[in-house]
């Protein structure tokens, strides 16, 4: 398993958000869930200027094995999407806490922020997923 950035904070569903400033926020799948659905074939990202909400639907990533919705961490409209992926589902495999990010949102309820899981308590969870 690979190192848990300092700087996520996660939905206990494995997504992570990043706060970038500006009201922004980058938005991903953990590498424990990229692990979990083995290669990505297909990701289906919200269109810019969507509205997401968090704990709900707003990606599709598929992969050899099953297609997966992706939640929001955090409510907002989306401002960009990460167009490699179209191309290159499988940078989310090679990555997933870096080039293989799905959206970035522009933040409507920071406060959504404070409900979700830190690095450490996201580590926990995995550890008792595993058990």
């Amino acid at each position: 398993m690979s190192e848990i950035p300092g700087d996520l904070k996660f939905l206990k569903s494995h997504e992570w958000a990043r706060v970038e400033g500006g009201g922004r926020v980058t938005v991903g799948i953990s590498d424990h869930a990229q692990g979990l659905l083995g290669d990505l074939v297909y990701v289906e990202l919200p269109d810019i200027g969507d509205t997401v909400t968090a704990g709900e639907a707003s990606a599709v990533v598929e992969s050899v094995k099953a297609a997966s919705d992706v939640y929001s961490p955090v409510s907002g409209t989306v401002v960009e999407v990460n167009q490699a992926l179209a191309d290159k589902p499988e940078t989310i495999n090679e990555d997933a806490f870096g080039e293989g990010w799905l959206y970035v949102v522009e933040i409507s309820k920071p406060e959504e922020l404070d409900e979700l899981l830190g690095p450490d308590e996201y580590a926990e969870q995995m550890d008792q997923e595993e058990d």
